[in-house]
């Protein structure tokens, strides 16, 4: 009796071991997908677009989002199984933030390929133009009709072009200056000239005006400058401080003979640099610099297939 217990109790532990292992074999299966990292205002990962395509693409997202401050974002995905469309658009829309913060006029169009649908999610700013009507009719009219024809790129491109016109409709606050920093290659004649005008030019100025608005006119000058050839305010402010802050240390330095710790009488000498500015690495393309301002969504949008 003994023996046969044991028996199916051995049997019994087995079937909930296999049981158990089968269950976590297929957990993954029915796991959500995960949102992608925001890269850029396009995102495919079907390879759906060519390069060619994105840059185009991404190129007028980041025009209108220039003149108009509002963001929209495209993201291409294989799948959304387990979930229907709408839960995972809604995952996407908060974790990127698309959209001004408080403003919250970002839009994100999510294809999902393999499923056969798409959605177009609005952030609560724009649900007063790019309404659920709305946002329904550009699915139904403009996108699916050239997805059924397998026409992914135009179908996508033109659906984007008709959001834009839509929300230009919509009275938005003026977007703030942004800081564009250009390329490096924009970047090392700038820190070139910034260093010669702070230590050579603005030792004029300095001599005329004194130290401290010498410093400050030259500051000006190197921001001047930079705004009138990259058109960066944010760049300008930048390299203008550094050329005062520059200048400005130079003179103390020059103003002090090496080893004596006495005055020189106010004589301005150049000497040698131990060191020079260097620029960081920055990119003005989609790759590592794009992200969602802050904006927040309310589930409002369409959906639709094809």
């Amino acid at each position: 009796m003994t023996a046969r217990l044991w028996r199916a109790y051995s049997v019994l532990a087995s079937c909930v071991l296999t049981l158990a292992l089968l269950l976590a074999l297929a957990f993954p299966v029915f796991a959500d997908v995960a949102v992608p990292q925001l890269t850029g205002r396009v995102v495919d990962q079907t390879g759906t677009l060519s390069s060619g395509d994105i840059a185009l693409l991404s190129q007028k997202l980041r025009d209108f989002e220039t003149r108009k401050g509002s963001q929209i974002a495209v993201l291409i995905v294989p799948t959304t199984q387990p979930e229907t469309i709408e839960q995972f658009s809604i995952r996407v829309a908060e974790a990127w933030k698309i959209g001004r913060k408080k403003i919250d006029d970002g839009a994100i169009l999510v294809v999902a390929k393999n499923d056969r649908h798409l959605r177009i999610e609005v952030g609560y700013g724009l649900e007063g133009a790019l309404t659920d009507v709305t946002s329904r009719r550009i699915i139904d009219e403009i996108i699916t009709p050239k997805f059924r024809n397998g026409d992914f790129t135009g179908g996508i491109s033109d659906g984007v072009e008709r959001m834009i016109r839509v929300i230009d409709g919509e009275p938005l606050p003026v977007p703030s200056p942004t800081v564009n920093f250009g390329n490096l290659d924009d970047l090392a004649p700038l820190a070139i000239v910034t260093l010669f005008v702070s230590v050579g030019i603005g030792g004029a100025f300095r001599a005329m005006l004194g130290r401290l608005l010498g410093s400050l006119v030259t500051g000006g000058i190197i921001a001047t400058l930079t705004w009138f050839i990259l058109g960066s305010f944010g760049l300008a402010l930048a390299l203008g401080g550094l050329g005062f802050i520059i200048g400005f240390i130079a003179d103390l330095f020059s103003a002090i003979t090496p080893g004596t710790g006495r005055s020189r009488g106010g004589a301005w000498s150049s000497g040698s640099s131990g060191g020079g500015w260097s620029s960081g690495s920055s990119s003005s393309s989609d790759s590592g610099s794009f992200s969602g301002g802050g904006g927040s969504f309310g589930g409002g949008g369409a959906s639709g297939s094809w």
